[in-house]
């Protein structure tokens, strides 16, 4: 009975000792307490770290930065009445990846005529011809800004020259009707002409070019005009080969070897007939 006693005694100390002990531990000094409170406040953020649009000074870097690429290919070679406004006056990049992503169809007709030397004029061809009905709307391929609006009687009719935010010019001939002015900005898609049969053209269809720092390059090179998309959303500018640039659209495998293969079981066939 003793035992059971002082067994109960004993667990009476220690709750009143843990009671106390907690109590003990909830109980923080005054000062420390004004502490804790002031560096709480203090670490509250001014603006929200996890939305970026109120990062002002984040933006403002990131639209220097565009601002000042923007006036690097806007601003050079820009006042000109040429259609490659460079000539010999760059230099030109050993390699240079362009961002074609963005391509859109400038008119959805077919080819009629490739890019390439043409012997019947013998004068090269330095874009290819889409089809289209005279008063058709004509898109710009890319984003960009409106560099010339002209006529050339003897060549490409009324034309339009667009540079682009991704250093490509695009070039439109064999025009109607002007739809946008020069230095007028105009996003991949929106119109800036009408299609017609100006200049020297033998049917109404768009002559289209495309041009990097005003070396032609075959449009076909880069769009594949039977889907109205391009190859790669990266095209690869090579110095290497931009002389060769008749060559650079894709090449249709060939049948030659496969017919000469032919006429020579054929004549086999027909020896053996004979004997």
């Amino acid at each position: 009975m003793k035992f059971l006693k002082l067994k109960t005694l004993l667990a009476t100390l220690l709750i009143s000792t843990a009671a106390f002990t907690a109590n003990a531990q909830l109980k923080l000094p005054a000062l420390h307490t004004n502490q804790h409170n002031s560096l709480i406040a203090n670490q509250k953020p001014s603006i929200n770290p996890f939305k970026i649009e109120n990062n002002d000074l984040l933006l403002n870097q990131i639209k220097e930065r565009e601002a000042a690429m923007n006036n690097e290919i806007y601003a050079s070679f820009w006042n000109s009445d040429r259609v490659n406004p460079y000539g010999t006056a760059v230099t030109i990049p050993e390699h240079k990846d362009i961002d074609v992503s963005e391509y859109t169809t400038p008119t959805p007709g077919h080819i009629t005529s490739n890019y390439g030397y043409r012997s019947r004029f013998g004068r090269m061809h330095y874009g290819i011809d889409l089809k289209l009905q005279v008063g058709d709307t004509v898109r710009a391929a890319f984003s960009g800004k409106v560099r010339l609006t002209k006529y050339e009687g003897r060549g490409y009719g009324y034309y339009v020259v667009v540079r682009h935010d991704n250093g490509l010019e695009t070039v439109y001939g064999h025009l109607s009707r002007f739809l946008v002015k020069p230095d007028q900005y105009v996003k991949a898609g929106e119109p800036i002409a009408l299609g017609g049969n100006t200049g020297r053209s033998t049917g109404a269809h768009l002559h289209f070019e495309t041009r990097y720092l005003g070396i032609p390059i075959n449009p076909a090179a880069i769009i594949d005009f039977e889907n109205g998309v391009t190859h790669k959303d990266i095209f690869a500018f090579d110095k290497r080969t931009y002389g060769k640039s008749q060559k650079y659209s894709p090449t249709k495998r060939s049948t030659k070897k496969y017919a000469s293969r032919k006429r020579k079981s054929t004549r086999r066939s027909t020896a053996t007939a004979k004997k």
